[in-house]
């Protein structure tokens, strides 16, 4: 009897064991599977989505904000319209009915001084009020404003001409003589003013397009400059490794 009690004992100890392995292991298993649940949204939070030129801001903030940045992204039709519509005048002007400035500047004038003028002889005849003539006088700020903003970006573009021309970043040293290439290709299929139009028109209608669709732009961008640096990694192995360089010389201390 009494063995028979110890052997029912050992088996209700096993069984007793066997399930609290049981309990334990399916506690640790669900504890794991919270925590992967809880990672799960903060490796997504992580995940870091692809804007082209590696933006962060939106649009908007890119441009500058402001004025400038509603009138390039449409945010006053009005405007934006306005603006375009006189840039278009202009460039029919002087491209189509191959107008100069100098005799557009002249005939506005000689219209403008002549009505002033008639209008104000004729006020005494016709008994109305002489036009009033505003006293127009350039502001000194917005002068100095304009020239101190126009000498930092062109210190700067020096300033960036120079890093380049120094040797240091061959990739950007091939950018900047590409892009002046096409420059030149486009200089010589149009003249200035109308190239000037092109890309006037241009900044008023990429971004504005690009903010609607810049979800469907990045990824394609994505996928582009993917297949440039692939690209620039092989021409680098075969051909930019084994162009020959001159030794660097140390800094002074």
């Amino acid at each position: 009897m009494a063995d028979h009690a110890g052997e029912n004992d050992s088996f209700v100890d096993s069984v007793t064991d066997k399930v609290n392995d049981k309990f334990h292991s399916h506690d640790y298993s669900s504890d794991s599977d919270d925590d992967k649940g809880k990672k799960s949204p903060v490796n997504a939070v992580k995940t870091k989505i692809y804007r082209l030129f590696g933006r962060e801001k939106p649009v908007h903030k890119v441009l500058g904000g402001g004025k400038p940045a509603d009138v390039f992204l449409w945010r006053d039709k009005k405007v934006t319209a306005g603006v375009l519509g006189f840039a278009t005048v202009i460039w029919a002007l002087f491209e189509l009915l191959e107008y100069h400035l100098l005799t557009l500047v002249c005939h506005i004038l000689i219209v403008a001084v002549a009505v002033l003028f008639l209008w104000s002889n004729a006020s005494a005849f016709i008994n109305t009020a002489p036009p009033h003539i505003p006293e127009v006088v350039l502001p000194k700020d917005i002068v100095l404003s304009v020239a101190s903003a126009l000498r930092i970006e062109i210190n700067r573009a020096l300033e960036i001409l120079r890093d380049i021309a120094s040797g240091k970043d061959l990739k950007k040293f091939l950018v900047v003589i590409v892009g002046l290439w096409i420059v030149s290709i486009l200089g010589n299929i149009w003249n200035f003013l109308t190239l000037f139009y092109i890309v006037f028109v241009l900044l008023h209608t990429v971004p504005v397009l690009y903010e609607k669709h810049e979800d469907k732009v990045d990824a394609v961008a994505e996928k582009a400059e993917a297949e440039i640096k692939k690209h620039y990694a092989v021409f680098d192995a075969n051909v930019l490794s084994k162009i020959p360089r001159g030794p660097l010389k140390g800094k002074k201390q």
